[in-house]
């Protein structure tokens, strides 16, 4: 005959709720105070590349400017490259919201689309008298480099152009055949790197690129006749 077991011997007993609210509180409160720390050495390197208007700068200065230890960079950050790429994730992803706010102004999915692809290009463009080494120094540096890195931190935007997109092919203006990801990867890369490359010398005697031209060129081959 087979033994009957006691399930409370063979089942751990549960912990108690008073131990699993204070284990839960005390996690959070070591979560927040990590995320401080890490928001601090992100504002102590972008205070720093503001200033110096370059990336070429050491993990030391950025330890010395937040006031914090080195041991509490090397506990969040691999090194400077990783610390460098959380800035390049953040600003793409501000860039992100501020043309999602711009596109949200329009009622005709086209016309979002169209604000998108514009205030983009404009972003993207070199600007002599703006401080962006992250995008002039740092990114394509990242782009031989860190290919993966890059797409991961292109994905808030390319995940809006998708939108965008999308919103144009229910709304029957897409050309047909087209797919709404597969178009945005391409057209938000298409207008990054034309902006990063328009500008021509006065001695070509040409003019730059401009958005309108972009998003003309980008209309063509994504709205429907």
């Amino acid at each position: 005959m087979a033994q009957k077991t006691d399930p409370s011997a063979s089942t751990p007993a549960e912990e108690p709720a008073w131990k699993q609210r204070a284990v839960e509180r005390s996690t959070k409160a070591a979560k927040l105070r990590a995320e401080q720390r890490v928001e601090r050495f992100l504002d102590a390197a972008q205070a720093i590349i503001t200033e110096k208007n370059t990336t070429d700068f050491t993990v030391q200065e950025v330890v010395d400017r937040s006031r914090q230890s080195l041991r509490s960079f090397y506990q969040h950050f691999d090194g400077k490259h990783e610390l460098l790429l959380a800035l390049f994730e953040d600003a793409l992803r501000r860039s992100s919201d501020q043309i999602r706010a711009a596109a949200a102004g329009q009622s005709d999915p086209l016309d979002r689309l169209r604000v998108a692809v514009q205030l983009l290009f404009e972003l993207s463009r070199p600007d002599p008298g703006a401080q962006r080494p992250l995008f002039t120094d740092f990114a394509p540096q990242l782009l031989v480099s860190h290919p993966a890195e890059v797409k991961i931190a292109h994905a808030p935007m390319l995940a809006l152009f998708t939108e965008l997109t999308t919103q144009v092919e229910e709304a029957g203006q897409l050309r047909e055949g087209v797919r709404p990801r597969r178009a945005a990867a391409l057209v938000m890369q298409t207008v990054m790197f034309v902006a990063q490359s328009s500008e021509v010398s006065e001695e070509d005697g040409a003019h730059p690129l401009s958005a309108d031209e972009v998003w003309d060129f980008c209309a063509m081959g994504l709205a429907r006749p």
